[in-house]
């Protein structure tokens, strides 16, 4: 039975709200704790770093959580992962404005007293929007179990991301253009009552979002995920345990791939602003339409990537745009000639958001691979992904932050933020690319171990878990390189269902096959697979 337009219309708009709040923490967060609130720059980066510990451990907890069956009354009767959803954007509606009002009350206290005050409130709105994220995702196999419904679910959920953070661009534009009425100056504390229009008439747009998918939406509290399908449609597999990920070397390889791409992308959306008006002096709108730009670039690339990918392979492209972003990064950042600066940095912001877009895309394509088919401890890789990703970038600003040449703005902070632009990122690129080449003669997803006796093969089927979610689903939400861009809606659902493929299941007799010993069985597995997709180097998921 398909689904209902307002099912569809009510599901993509239920990631609205984080959509919205996820830009502006990612984007601004930064540059008005420096500018704005003139805070000490460490301690700029105290609160970022609090901000995503709270995240990586709100992720994991919620995501354990949402699958539990043990509900109350008023779960089972509205639904757990709408329950979840409802109180995470409770959370994030309460907290989040008080990160971007200043220190109320407080406001000529000492910076680190400031920095106690917010904690709360970022922590409150951290756990608030993993909630939202893991049960939104997590809604999606009990609200349909056919799998083009699923394609459909997650590419409308993807156009309203793209729409928020466009949208998010746009009225920061609007509202810092109306402020200057036009002028040249940068961002300072004269606007302060800028950034609070902007957080108010954003959580006003999430809000009625969120009344929308509550009203629109019905979840079954059938745990789709928990039935068995029927045997044609298995196969035995080798189960793994957490611990057995911990002795799997690709597991190291993509954790490595994944956060350097992450740290990539995410310091240079948190430093360009800041290099906008600290290194080139441009006005102030200049912090929404720059990356307002590279969004839109990046958006393009990521629909134009998946005929690329198909023919050249996942990994060779990920190797290639590596080399190409840490070139750009350095041409574009390094030189000093004015002339040059104001002449292309346009062409450099929209080369360096391509292929920032490109590796991302590729690097999260790999996670369903390796996680293919032990989706019973998919969970857990994804978790552990999510995790390392989170913490290595609050970790990364802190470090960045602690080494700048002055407590607050000065004029050798210009030079200092083009240098982190041009060596820190390109340096993640290039340890990105050293994941890659390791990858590059093994086939992503193939078990170098036995992990696990004739007793623990189990059936696995199309129906998987969507407890805890993949790190890349975070990144569908923060912002023109957070975003989760992929290559077009198809890959959306790719993502999350890979393992369903029908690539991966046995055919015909193949369901009937006995229990064997693990490597036998991976043995077997990796021949049907070569019998179906041509190989290029990599495992192709259609």
């Amino acid at each position: 039975m398909a689904l209902s337009i307002t099912t569809l219309f009510g599901y993509g708009v239920g990631h609205v709200l984080n959509d919205l709040c996820s830009a502006m923490w990612f984007t601004y967060l930064l540059i008005f704790f420096h500018h704005v609130l003139q805070f000490n720059n460490q301690l700029a980066g105290v609160v970022l770093l609090i901000g995503q510990i709270a995240d990586g451990l709100g992720t994991t907890f919620v995501g354990a959580e949402a699958d539990r069956t043990d509900d109350t009354k008023f779960c089972m009767k509205y639904g757990r992962r709408k329950t979840w959803h409802l109180v995470g954007c409770i959370c994030v509606i309460c907290a989040f404005p008080f990160i971007f009002l200043g220190c109320i009350g407080c406001g000529n206290a000492s910076d680190l007293a400031q920095v106690i005050y917010f904690a709360p409130f970022v922590i409150i709105f951290q756990f608030g929007w993993a909630a939202t994220q893991i049960s939104h995702l997590s809604l999606i196999p009990s609200i349909t179990q056919d799998v083009n419904d699923r394609t459909v679910l997650n590419s409308i959920r993807y156009a309203f991301t793209v729409s928020s953070n466009i949208t998010v661009y746009l009225i920061t534009w609007v509202v810092l253009g109306l402020g200057t009425g036009g002028g040249d100056s940068t961002v300072g504390p004269e606007d302060a009552a800028s950034f609070r229009l902007i957080v108010f008439i954003v959580l006003g747009i999430g809000f009625v979002f969120v009344l929308l998918f509550h009203l629109l939406v019905k979840e079954n509290n059938v745990a789709s995920y928990t039935s068995i399908p029927d045997s044609e449609d298995c196969i035995p597999h080798c189960q793994m345990s957490w611990g057995d990920w911990f002795k799997e070397p690709q597991f190291y390889q993509i954790a490595v791939l994944y956060m350097s791409t992450r740290l990539f992308c995410n310091l240079t959306q948190a430093y360009v602003p800041i290099y906008l008006q600290d290194t080139l002096h441009l006005p102030e709108e200049s912090v929404a339409y720059i990356p307002l730009v590279m969004y839109v670039s990046g958006f393009l690339t990521a629909i134009a990537m998946k005929p690329v990918n198909k023919h050249l392979g996942r990994k060779v492209m990920h190797l290639y745009r590596s080399l190409l972003s840490a070139k750009k990064c350095l041409w574009g950042f390094i030189r000093n000639n004015p002339i040059f600066i104001f002449n292309y940095f346009y062409v450099a912001f929209i080369l360096l958001s391509v292929e920032k877009t490109g590796m991302k895309v590729n690097s999260l394509f790999i996670h369903p691979i390796i996680c293919s088919p032990n989706v019973e401890s998919g969970a857990f890789v994804y978790g552990a992904m999510s995790f390392t990703d989170k913490i290595s970038n609050g970790l990364a600003v802190m470090l960045v932050q602690s080494y700048t040449p002055c407590s607050n703005c000065c004029s050798s902070c210009g030079h200092y933020y083009r240098n982190v632009l041009a060596y820190v990122c390109s340096g993640f690129t290039i340890m990105g690319l050293l994941a890659t080449l390791t990858l590059l003669p093994m086939k992503v997803g193939q078990r170098h171990r036995n992990s696990g006796s004739p007793e623990r093969t189990s059936i696995y089927s199309e129906s998987t878990s969507y407890g805890t979610i993949s790190p890349d689903v975070r990144s569908a939400t923060s912002g023109y390189s957070s975003t989760s861009v992929r290559s077009g809606a198809d890959e959306i659902i790719d993502t999350q269902s890979a393992s369903s493929s029908p690539s991966l299941r046995c055919r015909g007799q193949a369901s009937n096959r006995p229990n064997i010993d693990c490597e036998t069985e991976q043995a077997i597995n990796a021949k049907e697979k070569d019998e179906v997709h041509k190989e290029d180097g990599n495992i192709v998921v259609p």
